[in-house]
């Protein structure tokens, strides 16, 4: 971004008037007008900014965010800004009617010479608009689209205004971007002499493909695309996709490149295909003589005919053959009567359309009386009658919208009979379909019915290029009923939550808690991505689900440059990759467990046998544990149908090919950790001397002497707590975190904030029943919880939090660090549990844990032996 001062100079370059200079400085200071919404088709998101140090949003992810990236990349573009400011825009109607119209411009671009608001739409889009509102919308002379009160309006400041369209995006160069933009930055560091061999190696073999790079010189593919993205190896961004190796040529330069094409274009190109195809020139040219075309309408009889139709009329030529050229068969056994008709037939059909075969086809489907039974105007009066009364809300059964077909038909004074029930469910079922569903059962029972998207212009695959590019995070309560290990109390059933790798359709992490989905549950499911394999997904994509619109977990996904896309409401299609690993888990695994809740579907047929309440004995840390052996190993090692080899043989292979990218590496440390735990609105709290710190209404005093010194006090820091431990909070104090612990520690030690919520919740609301002030302090929120009205109320809390601990221990002490933990056999693992729970046992058999530990807590030194979480 511009500073202050570079702003004032720019503006001075460029002899800005000073409306425009009001505007644009109005923009520069203000947060965007409208947060940006999906409308039920378009995929919507926030996008991480080197540029402009912050995330910025984009409408559509298939419009709007190549348009993004193509500003983040242009050197011309010097800021940006989207849904920066609102104009209102005046033009006359068809009718001549003056019509006023808001518009917010998608982004707002300062560029080196100009600035001014820029819109991205779909050329298709346009032209039903330019049909609707033809004052507003419309074609230049010279083909481009203009919005011409926007124009006027911008252009009377000062400014342009600019429509942008789909077409312009370079699909294919717009992918290698993506696939090179963990390079752009120069971050990863390529050994010079390792730099100074590939290019004497690219030099010396000028159009050598990637893949011949890789693969025959043994080349890392890392290094390859630093160069690349560095310029200091070219290739042409537009001509092929970087994910498939095998089309792309590398050269010295950009000059050699030209000079390349150049000479190829000037070798003759007739010797090589047809000596590979040995054959001569002239025989590739089309022969047009001697051939007789069929007529439209024979071909017309010809695909109207069916399988069995062809088969019979096949078998009549074969039989008639002979005697169209004056023979005859031996020991004919059909009639001569049947083979004269079959030839003159033959004969006809060669004089009417000029082939005869179309005579022999039997057309067996236009048999019989194909017009309706009763008039069109009884046809359209049915129709009515079903639209107005069936399709609805009401859901009417078929029998009883007859009866009042029957009414209305009696009292409409029709001179045609009645039709029948049965004329009358044809009707109905002919109008079946996505529209009467939706009308009788809403849009989300239609969906299924909808029609499947079909793209059919070469954009960008919609599971990425390669592993980590675009990743899945959702939830699904589990099927199956969990207690608790240290009471027996039964505790209810799960959530899991899950992060899916789309390209691979690997599972990166998996995270089990008792809580509904929280930003909670998406901070853990990252870490534990972290976790495993030190990288988080460049692209996240996500349901419309409150906890991820969570200040916390955007801010984590910007500060790490992920960019999140929020598919839209109620279509499942969207995110069919992570949907489908729910339905797999059930079938594969929570479904062959004790306490899986699948009776319960047919509620009448649950006894108190067969109830999963009573059948449950799965702890939630032994079901994490072999929940994780399941994902991590025997699905990851067993072949998917869609790609033909498992997850990780794709997860390594396109890693292989791809490019590690070890520069987007995060460490799996204390500072992480922290950074995933939640923070205020604000982000700090004031030291306040003899107090400490104040988070969520409740003082931290630090374990050290931090907030003890002079020039520490009455300054603001930053701070997180932590959600699971409301004892424990951090402050950011002389460049390092500090543990803080509350006033009130023994109280507030391992409850979680849920658990306090619920206590603030239940407390208020004792105090409103008696009209008592509902602002609570922290002792009182202390004292209630560790009162006996309070154990008895947050005792279910209570044992959740205690079954989550157990989870955590699993998580940090047998965590898995990707590629060096052994293959975990989970199928015998299965089996014991299996025959262990036929056996009617309540225990339950542990697998032998096979991973290592990724971090010792004990040595941990800036908290001791104690635990983070």
């Amino acid at each position: 971004m511009l500073s202050d001062q570079e702003f004032n100079d720019w503006c001075r370059g460029v002899n800005l008037p000073q409306a425009a200079r009001q505007l644009i400085s109005q923009i520069r200071a203000s947060e965007p007008i409208r947060r940006v919404k999906s409308s039920g088709i378009n995929v919507r998101g926030d996008y991480a900014s080197r540029k402009m140090g912050k995330t910025i949003q984009f409408e559509s992810h298939k419009i709007e965010l190549p348009g993004v990236e193509e500003y983040e990349e242009d050197a011309d573009v010097l800021e940006y800004y989207d849904q920066a400011y609102q104009i209102t825009l005046e033009f006359p109607s068809s009718s001549g009617e003056i019509i006023k119209a808001s518009h917010i411009p998608d982004f707002f671009v300062i560029r080196k010479q100009s600035a001014g608001f820029e819109e991205w739409k779909p050329e298709s889009r346009l032209e039903k608009l330019a049909a609707k509102q033809s004052q507003r919308y419309m074609r230049s002379e010279d083909g481009q689209w203009l919005n011409l009160p926007a124009v006027a309006y911008a252009e009377k400041i000062g400014l342009y205004y600019r429509i942008r369209l789909d077409t312009e995006i370079d699909w294919i160069k717009y992918r290698n971007r993506l696939f090179l933009k963990a390079y752009a930055a120069e971050d990863y560091q390529i050994d010079p002499e390792i730099a100074e061999n590939l290019v004497k190696l690219i030099s010396l073999n000028p159009g050598i493909s990637y893949w011949e790079m890789i693969h025959t010189q043994q080349s890392n593919p890392d290094d390859i695309n630093a160069l690349i993205a560095t310029q200091k190896i070219y290739m042409n961004l537009s001509a092929a996709p970087l994910a498939e190796p095998e089309k792309v040529q590398l050269f010295r330069d950009q000059e050699i490149a030209v000079a390349y094409v150049q000479m190829m274009k000037s070798q003759p190109n007739n010797g090589t295909i047809l000596n590979i195809l040995d054959v001569k020139p002239n025989q590739l040219e089309p022969k047009t003589h001697n051939q007789v075309k069929m007529s439209p309408k024979a071909m017309e009889h010809f695909l109207r005919a069916s399988p069995e139709d062809l088969a019979e009329a096949n078998q009549r030529y074969e039989i008639i053959e002979p005697y169209l050229n004056d023979s005859y068969r031996d020991k004919e056994t059909v009639p001569q009567r049947t083979i004269r008709r079959w030839k003159a037939k033959f004969i006809a059909a060669q004089k009417a359309y000029k082939c005869g075969y179309v005579g022999l086809l039997n057309n067996s489907n236009a048999r019989g009386n194909r017009l309706p039974r009763i008039s069109q105007s009884s046809q359209d009066f049915i129709d009515k009658i079903i639209e107005e009364y069936y399709e609805t809300f009401q859901q009417r059964s078929k029998l009883a919208v007859y009866g009042i077909l029957a009414r209305e038909w009696e009292k409409a004074g029709l001179t045609d009979k009645l039709p029948s029930y049965a004329t009358f469910c044809s009707r109905i079922q002919h109008r079946s379909g996505y529209r009467q569903t939706k009308k009788r059962k809403g849009n989300r029972a239609a969906y299924q019915q909808s029609l499947l998207y079909w793209e059919l212009k070469l954009t960008t695959p919609c599971h990425g290029d390669r592993p980590f590019e675009i990743a899945h995070i959702d939830h699904t309560q589990l099927d199956i009923e969990l207690v608790c290990s240290r009471t027996g109390y039964l505790l209810g059933r799960p959530w899991a939550t899950l992060l899916i790798d789309a390209y691979s359709r690997r599972i990166l992490a998996v995270y089990l808690t008792f809580d509904e989905p929280s930003y909670r549950s998406c901070m853990m499911v990252l870490r534990i991505c972290v976790q495993r394999f030190e990288k988080l997904p460049e692209t996240i994509v996500v349901d419309g689900g409150t906890e991820f619109s969570s200040t916390y977990f955007e801010t984590l996904l910007a500060a790490f440059e992920c960019t999140k896309k929020q598919r839209p409401a109620a279509k499942a299609r969207f995110g069919s990759i992570v949907e489908r690993i729910f339905g797999t888990t059930n079938t594969e695994f929570f479904y062959n467990l004790r306490g899986n809740t699948q009776i319960t579907k047919n509620v009448r047929q649950v006894t108190k046998s067969n109830n999963p309440k009573n059948q449950a004995v799965w702890t939630l840390d032994q079901l994490y544990e072999h929940f994780c052996s399941y994902c991590y190993e025997f699905y990851d090692c067993r072949e998917h149908p869609t790609l033909g080899q498992s997850p990780r043989q794709t997860f390594m292979s396109g890693l292989n090919s791809s490019g590690s990218r070890p520069q987007k590496q995060i460490i799996y440390d204390d500072n992480f950790k922290i950074f995933t735990l939640p923070s205020t609105p604000k982000g700090t709290a004031k030291v306040q001397p003899s107090r400490g710190v104040k988070i969520n209404y409740l003082y931290y005093w630090s374990i050290d002497d931090s907030f003890l010194r002079p020039e520490i006090e009455g300054t603001n820091v930053p701070i997180r707590y932590d959600p699971f431990d409301m004892g424990t909070a951090y402050a950011y104090v002389k460049g390092r975190w500090i543990r803080c612990i509350s006033e009130y520690y023994k109280s507030f030690q391992n409850r979680s904030e849920k658990e306090v919520n619920i206590a603030s919740t239940q407390l208020r609301r004792k105090r409103q029943k008696h009209a008592q002030r509902l602002t609570l302090s922290a002792q009182e929120k202390a004292t209630y919880l560790e009162g006996t009205e309070a154990q008895e109320t947050l005792l279910l809390q209570r044992l959740h939090d205690l079954a989550q601990q157990d989870v955590w221990v699993l998580i940090e002490k047998n965590s898995v660090i990707e590629n060096k933990s052994s293959k975990h056999n989970y199928s015998a693992n299965v089996q014991d549990v299996d025959q262990n729970i036929l056996s009617g046992s309540e225990s339950i058999i542990k697998p032998k844990s096979s991973v290592k530990n990724l971090i010792d807590l004990t040595k941990i030194e800036a908290y001791n032996t104690e635990e983070l979480w």
